[in-house]
C-alpha cells in the first residue's frame, strides 16, 4: 500500500497548524480564559471605577484574546513568503517503510518508528516528528489518498500516537 502527493503550502495552512499548537496547548486557554475574565471585569466595574480602568480592562482582554491570532496570522504569510523552502511544492511517498519527502534535490525519510504522532484535523495531517515540529499536509490537496494515509497510519503506530479517523 502507497499514497504519493505533492502538495504546496499556503499561508493558511501553515496559520492553521500553528493556531492548533496554541489553542490545543495550555498557554492558549489560559489566554482565552484570561480574556474573557477581564472582559468580565470590565463590564462588572462599569460605573463603579473610574471609567479609565473599566477601558483598560476592556482593552487588555480583548489583547488577550486577539492578539495571538492576529500575530500568528502575520507571521505565517512572513514565513512562506521569505522561505523558498516552505514556498515551492514537497513530493510525499508514504509506505510501509515511512514517510519519504522530496523538494529538488533534497529527500529526507521519516520512518514509522521515528514519527512522534499525526493527527488528522478538519484541514490538515500533522505528522509530528517530535512535540513542536511536524509536517503539515492540508486535506485538499491529498484528495483520496486521505484513506490509503490513514489506513497505514493506523497499521503502524500505536493507538495513542494516531488521531485520524
Amino acid at each position: 500500500m502507497q499514497a504519493e502527493f505533492e502538495i504546496r503550502l499556503k499561508p493558511e495552512d501553515l496559520y492553521r497548524f500553528n493556531m492548533y499548537q496554541m489553542y490545543t496547548g495550555i498557554h492558549g486557554w489560559i489566554s482565552i480564559v484570561l480574556g474573557i475574565a477581564v472582559l468580565i471585569l470590565a463590564v462588572r466595574t462599569y460605573g463603579a471605577v473610574e471609567m479609565t480602568y473599566t477601558l483598560l480592562y476592556a482593552v487588555f482582554g480583548i489583547l488577550f484574546l486577539f492578539y495571538a491570532p492576529v500575530t500568528l496570522k502575520l507571521r505565517s504569510r512572513q514565513s512562506i513568503a521569505a522561505s523558498e523552502e516552505l514556498s515551492k511544492p514537497l513530493h510525499y511517498v508514504v509506505d510501509e517503510e515511512g514517510f519519504k519527502v522530496s523538494q529538488g534535490e533534497a529527500s529526507a525519510v521519516l520512518a514509522w518508528n521515528q514519527i512522534y504522532k499525526m493527527v488528522g484535523t478538519r484541514r490538515n495531517i500533522l505528522v509530528y516528528s517530535s512535540r513542536k515540529n511536524a509536517y503539515v499536509i492540508p486535506r485538499e490537496q491529498i484528495g483520496e489518498n486521505y484513506q490509503t494515509l490513514a489506513k497505514l497510519a493506523n497499521e503502524k503506530l500505536e493507538k495513542f500516537r494516531v488521531k485520524m479517523k
